[in-house]
């Protein structure tokens, strides 16, 4: 089981080339960033972590630019969004950046994927909010047609592209590994197992009834083998991380502190007995 990590990197924390840097030393496996584009300060939408919001919401760099500059200081390392916002993207132009991130660092991104909990967030973007999740479906297939290896068309809901020249392509053929975050149930299962390659729950709780429904929907859907699972933002146990591997996971994302470098590198020399 690879042991990664994330944090909310901001403009008071340790940057994301050190933090790459340190975190290849010690022998972690990857490096997820979140994103929030802004925080209306009108927000009524409640805050799953609970309110008052945490500071470094509200300043959080952009997840492509920050592994940008981790791919470019690594030559291991992976790296993910947990999560992207797609409904809240020009998919056309998500499309060049996630290519570009993957191509420039070897095939090592992640797509993880959500849906959003901030009401206000994006309806600034003119995301209707009761069908975001039809939408972000909608722009996984376009960016899809962009990332193909011929000139592909694509007309949906949302959006369409004619046939284009797109590149750089993403090294996998199709795009690069998509996990989906979100709570569990039927409708995100549907989801993943018809065009995503696994989950990324938030933490691991209720894990031993939900994954064998994950499982079913997978099969249902005819896809072979079995999703990946990769829960986030985990504060470690010895324990805990026993429990996730007996459950099939792959990959568990370590939650650190969104704190300065000297901060964040003493919770990884700490981490350092989980690897």
């Amino acid at each position: 089981m690879r042991i990664s990590t994330t944090l909310i990197l901001t403009d008071e924390t340790i940057r994301p080339a050190p933090l790459a840097r340190a975190l290849e030393e010690r022998g972690f496996d990857g490096l997820y960033l979140p994103e929030h584009t802004h925080i209306p300060v009108s927000r009524q939408t409640p805050a799953p972590m609970g309110d008052p919001l945490p500071r470094p919401y509200g300043r959080t760099l952009d997840p492509f630019v920050g592994l940008a500059a981790a791919a470019t200081v690594t030559e291991r390392l992976t790296l993910g969004t947990g999560i992207t916002l797609v409904a809240q993207h020009d998919p056309i132009v998500l499309a060049k950046q996630i290519a570009t991130l993957d191509w420039l660092s070897g095939g090592r991104l992640t797509l993880g994927v959500g849906f959003g909990w901030n009401v206000e967030e994006a309806a600034d973007h003119g995301v209707d909010w009761h069908r975001r999740r039809d939408l972000v479906r909608d722009r996984i297939a376009l960016m899809r047609a962009l990332w193909a290896a011929e000139p592909t068309a694509y007309e949906g809901e949302f959006g369409s592209v004619r046939a284009s020249l797109a590149h750089p392509k993403p090294v996998r053929e199709g795009g690069p590994r998509l996990l989906l975050g979100g709570a569990a149930g039927p409708t995100l299962f549907a989801h993943i197992a018809e065009y995503a390659d696994g989950w990324l729950p938030v933490g691991g709780r209720g894990l031993t009834e939900t994954v064998p429904q994950l499982h079913a929907a997978w099969r249902t859907a005819g896809r072979e083998g079995t999703p990946a699972l990769v829960p986030g933002f985990v504060l470690p146990s010895p324990g805990k991380l026993a429990h996730y591997r007996g459950l099939g996971a792959e990959e568990v994302v370590l939650q650190l502190p969104s704190g300065t470098r000297d901060e964040v590198l003493r919770t990884l020399d700490d981490y350092v007995r989980y690897l």
